[in-house]
């Protein structure tokens, strides 16, 4: 599935030359698969503040706490077979509850021209933080857009801004 949505969306940027590796990172937390149909349908993780993660240190000053008040949503796809029923949104509900249980703010990064997910992640009440350079390598910059969650979800998984 995950070949699937490279293909089609260009997510991961930059194919892994270890897939399952790169879905458990070392500083994975917890992750969640959706079925659909008896078929995976989609991915989301929940990790720690890793090397390269923007977010948690934009989110971590302008709260006043440190990276590790921080959990980063990571690693969302759906399989293009399976889109527009909501399941991005179920994926995203269950990681953000998840970091919220365990008193962790969520946060995540996003490549700039991924403007697909940005909509999604805007439209579930994700708060853009700033959009910032990244040198992921010497031959490539990536403008990352990072967010962090300003709101609550209602029980349907859908999102709502907090009035706060």
């Amino acid at each position: 599935m995950l070949a699937d949505v490279h293909e089609r969306d260009g997510y991961p940027v930059n194919w892994p030359s270890f897939p399952d590796a790169w879905l458990t990172p070392p500083s994975l937390v917890a992750s969640w698969v959706a079925e659909l149909d008896g078929r995976v349908a989609g991915h989301v993780g929940l990790s720690r503040s890793d090397v390269g993660d923007a977010a948690p240190g934009l989110w971590g000053a302008r709260a006043g706490v440190t990276i590790d008040a921080t959990a980063v949503v990571n690693r969302l796809f759906v399989a293009p077979w399976a889109r527009g029923r909501g399941i991005g949104a179920l994926l995203m509900a269950q990681a953000v509850r998840e970091a919220q249980d365990r008193g962790l703010h969520p946060v995540l990064d996003v490549v700039a021209s991924d403007t697909a997910a940005a909509a999604l992640y805007e439209r579930l009440g994700w708060q853009l933080l700033a959009t910032v350079e990244q040198q992921w390598s010497p031959e490539q910059t990536v403008a990352i857009r990072c967010y962090a969650f300003h709101g609550t979800f209602d029980p349907c998984c859908s999102a709502r801004p907090d009035p706060r």
